[in-house]
Formats: structure tokens, sequence, C-alpha cells
């Protein structure tokens, strides 16, 4: 009975401790170098809001897809993570991730500690530091996020908490040094990963992977039961949230308003589009009928393939890498299908695949002609920066495997990672939350009394 009010209360006395903590940090002002582009901080401004506008997204998407009985236990896992990382964001893992560097690796711990110094620090490029934290802080956010679908209606509530503090400390913050940090190792190797490639989808993909296999499958999975998808039009809306949020995401990741980031705009746009109509085709071409589902999920493909170079390779290239991503998902789902991974909503055939076929690509379609700060590739004759890209996609996939793979396991030993099978049954919208979805149920009742419930 302790142990079991220990783990209820303390998520509670963990956040009241790092709140009454927060009060006694010193306060330092705010310092203006008189560096700042005012077109550039609005435009960063609106390109921080673009990218959390994908976490409910995310959730729509996701959602859409899931049995009837897990929307809502879907959804919330993918917006829960706003508040978990901002939290654990502002305390610790903005410094992780971009504080003074330690060996290349990871940045020291107090150099932000819960944000000090943010505010009064000196200016990164044309934005404040503090605006710089804020972009960043979305992708945090949304990361943990994509793990969620290949571990719905199965994993604990509280153990998926747990996991994406501990994502977020031991695999997203060191990734994002290595990548985007001045002194990471991979970008001192040569590593160009514009806007996520590597931190984002192959380390979500990874995950998802990892999870997948320690979760195991689900009872409707073993039995070749078929799980319709709950709201087909939450997975429309879900995608036009995505694609809209992911102009924010490229095209601010070229951290100022300029030709750069137009360049990243349409890159963007363009690979969401061919890849949405290349895995919508291609299903057509094996003998399926063209889908609301296929096009969407091609078109996130297309987005997270074109991810790592949207802003170093050119617009018809972009039409390429979205075409053939798509390809390349769509049979590694087929391939997935035809095994025993339970990847409930297929993110590393999507997340994982879409991400190295974007990284590997740019190493062989960039070209400095869009970005004077990137390097050629192998189609302009540069073989080397297509090898450094393989290298750095290779460390990146291990790294993010093996990491994930052990906090999945070390949540298992605390508690049990997967829900019980009776709740798996029921649902986790009623078991882990109480709550139930209702959409799509009319109601009919007179002097309040229900005469009929009828599913429209």
């Amino acid at each position: 009975m302790n142990k079991i009010l220990f783990k209820q209360f303390a998520p509670f006395a963990v956040l009241m401790i790092v709140a009454v903590a927060a009060l006694f940090v010193p306060l330092l002002p705010n310092f203006d170098e008189g560096k700042y582009n005012a077109a550039d901080v609005a435009f960063i401004l609106i390109c921080a809001a673009l990218v959390f506008l994908m976490t409910p997204g995310l959730a729509f998407f996701y959602g859409g897809m899931v049995h009837r009985k897990n929307v809502l236990s879907t959804m919330i896992k993918s917006v829960v993570a706003a508040g978990v990382i901002t939290v654990l964001w502002t305390v610790v893992s903005f410094s992780l991730a971009f504080g003074d560097t330690i060996g290349g690796f990871i940045g020291n711990p107090t150099t932000f500690l819960f944000f000090q110094g943010v505010n009064s620090g000196p200016a990164w490029g044309t934005i404040p530091l503090s605006l710089f934290a804020v972009f960043q802080l979305m992708f945090a956010i949304i990361t943990p996020g994509l793990v969620v679908g290949a571990v719905a209606e199965r994993i604990r509530f509280t153990s998926y908490i747990l996991f994406t503090v501990l994502f977020s400390l031991f695999v997203y913050s060191p990734l994002a040094h290595w990548t985007w940090s001045p002194e990471g190792f991979l970008l001192k190797m040569g590593v160009l990963d514009f806007a996520g490639g590597t931190v984002v989808h192959i380390s979500a993909g990874m995950a998802a992977l990892a999870g997948a296999l320690v979760l195991k499958r689900r009872k409707s999975h073993i039995e070749h039961k078929e799980v319709p998808p709950a709201n087909i039009p939450y997975v429309l809306i879900g995608t036009g949230l995505l694609w809209f949020g992911w102009f924010g995401f490229n095209a601010g990741s070229a951290l100022g308003a300029s030709s750069l980031a137009v360049s990243a705009f349409l890159t963007t746009n363009t690979a969401a589009g061919a890849a949405g109509l290349a895995w919508m085709f291609f299903d057509v071409a094996r003998g399926k009928k063209p889908s609301v589902l296929g096009f969407c999920i091609g078109a996130v493909v297309g987005l997270v393939a074109i991810t790592p170079g949207a802003g170093f390779v050119s617009i018809p290239s972009s039409i390429f890498i979205g075409a053939i991503a798509a390809v390349i998902s769509n049979l590694v789902v087929s391939w997935k299908q035809k095994t025993s991974l339970d990847d409930t909503l297929d993110v590393f055939p999507c997340h994982g695949v879409g991400g190295i076929v974007g990284m590997l690509l740019t190493g062989v379609f960039a070209t400095k002609t869009v970005n004077s700060l990137g390097a050629d590739g192998l189609f302009y004759g540069n073989p080397e920066f297509f090898f450094t890209q393989l290298k750095g996609a290779v460390i990146v996939i291990i790294f993010s495997f093996v990491v994930s793979f052990i906090i999945f396991k070390f949540i298992n030993l605390i508690q049990p990672i997967r829900v019980s099978s009776e709740e798996e049954e029921e649902g986790l919208d009623v078991s882990q939350h109480n709550e139930k979805y209702s959409q799509g149920t009319l109601v009919v009742a007179t002097t309040g009394a229900e005469v009929e419930n009828t599913s429209f």
C-alpha cells in the first residue's frame, strides 16, 4: 500500500519541488546587444508557434488511426509532452542541448539551469538567445510524441510520462548537442541536418522500434484482428495541421526571414505533395484503391524525408526525395505487416526510415548553390559528403535504438510498462483516464430516460 501511495504521489511531489526551487533562481536583467533583427525575431516567433501547432496536429493524426476505445489515451500522450518537456527544457534540457560543451557530446547542465542567463545571454545570430531556446523547445516537445504511435493501445500513461523525461535527457538533448551546437561532434565531423532528420525523426523512429520490441504485441495483433480507424477525418485534420506547422519547422530552421527560409518552405511543400501522390499512386499500381489514409501518410513521410535537407537541396530535387521516400516507406510498411513486429501506427517505417532516407539523400542532392553553408553532395561530384551523412546516420541509429531500448527496459523494472490484458481489452481511455470517446454516437432521450443509442 505504501509503495502504491508513493508512486501516486511522486510525480506531483517532484513537480512541486521544481516549482519551489525555481523561486530561488537568481534574476538577471534582459540584455540587448543591439544585434537583433526585428524581421527575423517576428518570423521566428511565428515559426515557433507553427511548430507548436504540430503537436495537437500529431494528436489528431494518431488519434484518428487507433481503435475507438484508445483515441483519448493516444491523443493525450502527444499533447502532455507540451507540459512535461516545457518544464524539463526550462530546468535542464536546454543546458544539456546548447550549454557549454563537454567534449562535444553534451552541454554543461549548469550553463542555463532553470533558464538562468538565457534572457541576458548573447544573441544567437540575429535573434535573442531566449527566442532560439523557445523555438528549439517546440522540436523537443514533438519528438517523444512521435514515439506514441508505435506503443499506442498498450503502454501505461505513467510509464509514458517517465519515458518522455528519460528520452529527453538521455537521447534528445545529446543528439541536439551533437548536431546543432556549434561544438557538437557530428557538426564538427561535417554532418548536416537542417531541421531534425537525425535529432527528431531518426531518434523517434528508433525509439519507436525499441518500444515496440519491449512492449511486445497487442492481443488484437496476435489474433490478426483488423483494428478499424476511429476517425479518418481526424487523420486528415492532423495531416493538414502537421503540413502547415512543418513550414515553421523547416523554414524557421533558417533562423531568419531570408531567401534560405523561402527555399526551405518551398522544398518542404513540394516534397510533401510529391510523397502523398507517390504513396497513393503506388498503392493503386499494386492493386489497391486510392485512400485518404494513403495520401495523408505519404505526405507526412515526404515532410519527414525533406526535413534534414530542406535548406540544402534544390526545389526540383525535393520532388524526387519525397517520391522515393514514400515508396521506400510504403515497402517497409508492407514488409513489417508480414512480421511479428507490432509498431501500431508504423512510426519506424515512416519516421525512422523516412528520416534515414532523407539524411542519405541530403548527402546525394545537397548543393552549395542553395546554401553556401552546406556542401555539394554525391550528385554534384562529392562522394565524401555522402559518406559523412551515412556515418552520421549510422551513429544516430545505433545510439537512439540502444539508449531507448535501455530506457524502456529500465522503466519496466520500476513498474509494469504495459497495461494488463483486461485493461487492454477495456481500452486505455477508460482504464488509464476514466474517460470515453463518444463522438459519432447519437443519444436520444425523453424525460431524462435514454431511449436509443445509435452509432452513425
